[in-house]
């Protein structure tokens, strides 16, 4: 599966070892998941892993980074023309290159991704679902 992989899903899994969205995160190091990026998205993740505030170890960001860039489908972001019309305008690199991927967004915070933007939208705990469906 093919997913674009909101930032708040990589920082609750490296506060939470054994979570879902840890779970999700190795997905993504075992080739289950293949996240989809773009720049916008990278240098998010990039700035965001690096605050002080979580005290993540340089080493540890380094490595995540790299393997994101490594596995991941990159694509191109196309500008925001205000379609769909999003609760949080800063979530556009997210919803834009789900759009362009065809793909869907897994993210901790779903009222920032209602489901007329048009792509579909899993939590984590989705994500574990649809891997081991009962």
């Amino acid at each position: 599966m093919r997913a674009v992989v909101d930032t708040n899903i990589l920082v609750s899994a490296l506060l939470r070892p054994g979570s879902p969205p840890d779970a999700v995160l190795q997905g993504m190091a075992a080739g289950t998941l293949t996240p989809v990026l773009c720049d916008a998205i990278f240098a998010e993740y990039a700035a965001v892993l690096t605050r002080p505030r979580f005290s993540f170890s340089a080493p540890l960001v380094k490595e995540l980074l790299h393997l994101l860039r490594q596995q991941a489908d990159w694509v191109s972001l196309p500008p925001y023309a205000g379609h769909p019309l999003l609760p949080d305008r800063s979530d556009w690199p997210f919803v834009g290159c789900a759009l362009a991927a065809g793909c869907a967004v897994v993210t901790g915070n779903l009222k920032h991704f209602p489901a007329e933007i048009g792509v579909p939208v899993y939590t984590a705990r989705d994500w574990i679902t649809l891997q081991h469906p009962a």
